[in-house]
């Protein structure tokens, strides 16, 4: 696979190159390489936890925190099988075995996860966070009284630790108490007024009861005291209907989904059901040839890269394109991409190497972070070649939007089936399809959406 581009992330290219193993002791070595590591400077932080084991191959922190690591990057039977290495190593370090577990639960594996816990509890039952990650376990695994039970050891083990309190939020939140929810997420903003979680967790429960007032002014109060953040302008625009933007900001659409890389595909797959990247693909394969690894496309906001193994036989060349690092990370690790930029979709569709590149554009669930479509469709056909298939999904706005589109309190854009064919025929396509389908589930509720399907004249 080719190295991803330079565009992917400009923080690992203008980073220091690490110094050789040898300058430092090995443990010296590995904090440089954490410090690295936490400022997402990946590849560097790789190449040394990766010197340091050719000089110590047991070294536990370094096979540690390289499991870390790579499963940050997707490759999670490696990064599972480091960190069992080192838990092995150091069987009487709890923080191994916890950080096992935590790459379980993400994985799915609940078992072995439950396991992992266990162990590092034993090691020391005092410890705050992993009561809290065993609750995390706990609760999405459906066991909504032992979950809530460890959350409340967490906070009896240290008052001050918000993310139980937000746990504790959400657990409430999907029972439908409300107000138990709301307690706790005010807790969580008191504990840490400046972390984003307990602000958005807030909003977010007011807006599921229908309490769009009260969503917009936790929103409007979190704004005025971080009036730099992108999340917190979002939301607001969302909720009360002010300074909607045509599409979202790119520090939001970074700051929301590096945060959210980690858990993505567990979350989205494993708790809401998620379909898009399938359905996109599906829809796309009818009008395909038979695969022959013979076409050039384009996976516009790749994320993790859920639909690069789905289109993967059919392409000679297959590129992924997204503004959050953390995500192209994990889409590296799936092992199908050629190339990952990390840059955004309208600039690359613009840029002049792309006209008429691509025989295949896709995009799941991309497009529910622009309002106005016209630019970016006009953009895709601009990069397809004549004949070429644009297969994207949207959030379906039914008859709620007079203009065609419009956002929605949960910070995505939905459009009417009307506007996305006007869109496209005006750009110079031919709509082959444009089918309802449920996107996910959220909140208990499906999540209505349009798989379209045009070919370019």
């Amino acid at each position: 696979m080719t190295a991803p581009s330079d565009r992917r992330d400009a923080a690992s290219t203008s980073a220091p190159p690490p110094p050789a193993a040898t300058e430092l002791s090995l443990d010296e070595a590995v904090r440089y390489a954490i410090g690295l590591q936490r400022s997402r400077q990946l590849d560097a932080a790789e190449t040394l936890y990766r010197r340091v084991l050719q000089s110590a191959p047991e070294h536990p922190d370094a096979l540690h925190y390289l499991g870390l690591l790579t499963f940050q990057r997707g490759r999670a039977d490696e990064a599972v099988a480091l960190l069992e290495r080192a838990a092995a190593r150091v069987p009487d370090y709890p923080d191994f075995h916890s950080n096992l577990g935590n790459v379980f639960t993400a994985l799915g594996r609940v078992a072995e996860a439950a396991d992992s816990y266990a162990r590092a509890l034993a090691l020391d039952p005092q410890r705050a966070d992993f009561h809290n990650n065993l609750g995390v376990l706990l609760r999405v695994t459906g066991n909504p009284l032992e979950a809530e039970a460890e959350f409340l050891r967490a906070t009896e083990l240290d008052p001050a630790h918000f993310r139980a309190y937000n746990n504790l939020g959400m657990l409430h939140a999907a029972q439908g108490n409300i107000e138990a929810a709301v307690q706790n997420y005010c807790r969580s903003i008191t504990l840490m007024p400046s972390h984003p979680d307990g602000h958005k967790l807030l909003g977010l429960a007011y807006y599921a009861t229908g309490q769009l007032k009260e969503a917009a002014e936790v929103f409007r109060q979190w704004l005025a005291e971080q009036p730099d953040d992108p999340v917190a302008r979002h939301m607001l625009a969302a909720c009360s209907g002010e300074g909607v933007p045509e599409r979202a900001d790119d520090a939001f659409i970074v700051e929301t989904f590096d945060r959210f890389a980690d858990s993505f595909e567990e979350q989205l797959q494993q708790r809401l059901a998620y379909k898009a990247p399938q359905l996109v693909t599906d829809a796309l394969g009818r009008h395909l040839p038979p695969p022959a690894a013979q076409l050039h496309i384009l996976d516009a906001g790749c994320g993790t890269g859920l639909c690069g193994p789905l289109v993967k036989p059919h392409a000679a060349r297959l590129t992924g394109v997204d503004l959050s690092v953390g995500m192209l990370q994990k889409a590296e690790g799936k092992g199908c991409y050629d190339q990952l930029y990390r840059i955004e979709l309208g600039a690359f569709l613009a840029m002049p190497d792309e006209a008429a590149a691509w025989d295949v554009i896709l995009s799941a669930d991309t497009l529910c972070y622009f309002g106005p479509l016209e630019a970016v469709a006009a953009g895709a056909r601009r990069a397809l070649r004549p004949g070429g298939l644009f297969g994207f999904s949207v959030e379906d706005a039914g008859d709620r939007a007079p203009d065609g589109h419009l956002l929605n309190p949960n910070g995505r854009y939905a459009h009417s089936a009307a506007y996305v064919q006007r869109c496209l025929e005006g750009a110079g396509f031919t709509v082959l399809g444009l089918d309802p389908a449920v996107l996910r589930t959220e909140g208990g509720k499906p999540v209505h959406g349009l798989i379209v399907v045009a070919r370019a004249a």
